[in-house]
């Protein structure tokens, strides 16, 4: 990350290495704070352009703090979301099922004294 600009109500700084997929989901989590009057990213070159975010509001920096930290919680809601249930139990791992060779036994043995 790189700034580019830093005063007391704006903030522009370069994203190294970043898509749309974040720039897009900090700026929208960032015009949810009250304090920002103005967040916008542009990544001015499609294949070789990293994005800039800007952002224009009382405390920008903290502003962009909250919002890192408010969009890192629901990446993780979401990720035990996809590992519960469904009732918000996490699923733990399926074991081999065993049985399965044993019928297959039981199966066989059944075979073996009906001949």
């Amino acid at each position: 990350m790189k700034i580019i600009t830093d005063k007391k109500n704006e903030l522009e700084i370069e994203i190294t290495g970043e898509t749309h997929t974040l720039c897009n989901a900090l700026r929208k989590t960032l015009m949810e704070d009250k304090g920002v009057e103005a967040a916008a990213y542009v990544i001015e070159h499609p294949i070789i352009g990293e994005p800039k975010l800007y952002l224009r509001g009382k405390n920008p920096k903290k502003s962009l703090k909250v919002a890192a930290e408010t969009l890192q919680s629901r990446c993780d809601e979401f990720k035990e979301l996809l590992e519960s249930d469904g009732d918000g139990k996490t699923k733990g791992k399926k074991k081999a099922k065993k049985p399965a060779k044993k019928a297959a036994k039981k199966t066989t043995k059944k075979a073996a004294k009906k001949k």
